[in-house]
């Protein structure tokens, strides 16, 4: 489980095809030595599972399912990606619950400036905008944000100069894909007031901070 703080900027070493899947290598500063084969990052909102290590950098797995549901298919030696540790127990909660489970991606439509801030306006599917709420949180890249608008085929985050700076946000473009993934809770709420199994009880409120 991630918050949706991006803790750095990596860069893409090395994208070798394998099966039906993808060997992905990530050259970093995180401090590989606090960092296991088996331990989950976050790149770009994807959760991943570090395979290996070299100098410098650390490797993992893609899936083909994964490839398919997110933008790691246009990735390339020299791609830049947000990268995030696993939260530990005793962490601070600062953006909101992110799994890491991409829904799908959106398109980048509009970048357009507001004071010294840049207001992005992404393009999604229905099915995901379903549920995407004002004021919510979505992922989007991995970097937990605010919805500060909701249209019928897409939404707006606002993004100050620190997340510009600290984030892939400061070099993306109108026309550029990003991953998305919305909020579980809006999910379990969703399904909740549909009538269906929901899996939501004050335990696990309580347990996800909600209680």
């Amino acid at each position: 489980m991630f918050t949706g703080i991006v803790e750095e900027v990596g860069t893409v070493a090395s994208y070798v095809p394998r099966g039906t899947g993808v060997v992905l290598g990530v050259s970093t500063g995180l401090p590989l030595d606090e960092i296991r084969d088996g331990d989950s990052l976050s790149i770009s909102g994807v959760c991943l599972t570090v395979t290996g290590k070299g100098p410098g950098r650390f490797h993992a797995d893609v899936s083909e399912e994964t490839l398919k549901r997110s933008t790691f298919r246009s990735l390339q030696a020299g791609s830049r990606v947000n990268l995030e540790r696993a939260m530990s127990p005793s962490g601070r909660l600062g953006g909101h619950l992110v799994y890491g489970h991409v829904d799908g991606t959106g398109t980048v439509r509009e970048i357009r400036p507001v004071g010294d801030t840049r207001v992005f306006h992404i393009r999604t599917d229905p099915s995901i905008m379903r549920y995407v709420v004002f004021k919510g949180a979505v992922a989007v890249d991995g970097v937990s944000l605010t919805v500060s608008a909701v249209h019928p085929e897409g939404f707006e985050v606002t993004l100050i100069p620190f997340t510009l700076d600290r984030t892939t946000f400061g070099g993306v473009r109108p026309g550029d894909r990003v991953n998305v993934e919305t909020d579980i809770v809006g999910k379990y709420v969703l399904r909740f007031l549909e009538g269906k199994e929901s899996g939501i009880s004050r335990d696990f409120l309580k347990k996800h901070g909600f209680a």
